[in-house]
């Protein structure tokens, strides 16, 4: 599963994939509609591939989580996180992120990543391949 070009891009509602760079704007798709567009350098970008969830220890790449979610579910799609009540999306995120620094990792933030699984679940961006796979399951034992 490769992340470095699924972008958070501020103002814009779900994914997008970046198609091309320009001087002065990048070129993305949003994963679900498939609607290309600008990006300038006034809007906020992120690379899902740099997100990091905090923990009580070292901090955790976006990767792993979405990796246990994934393994958690067997690959299938979570119910809808918008309708998943406060104690239930804690109790949920705790199950897979028991390290969680549940001060710094906000209800908004487990709702998001929640979402952000299922768009990219939907549209075949969660593929892992068995070296990947385990190279990250052999890191954990390290």
């Amino acid at each position: 599963m490769d992340l470095k070009d699924i972008l958070a891009v501020s103002g814009q509602r779900g994914l997008c994939r970046m198609i091309s760079q320009g001087n002065q704007a990048l070129i993305v798709e949003q994963l679900e509609t498939g609607k290309r567009m600008p990006v300038y350098a006034s809007h906020k970008v992120n690379a899902l591939e740099e997100i990091t969830i905090f923990t009580t220890g070292d901090d955790l790449p976006l990767k792993e989580v979405l990796l246990r979610i994934y393994e958690k579910e067997s690959g299938k799609e979570l119910k809808e996180p918008k309708n998943l009540d406060n104690n239930a999306l804690r109790a949920y995120f705790s199950e897979v992120v028991p390290e969680h620094d549940s001060l710094r990792v906000y209800l908004s933030d487990i709702r998001k990543i929640l979402t952000w699984y299922n768009l990219l679940l939907r549209h075949g961006q969660l593929e892992w391949s068995g070296p990947e796979k385990a190279d990250e399951t052999e890191e954990k034992k390290d």
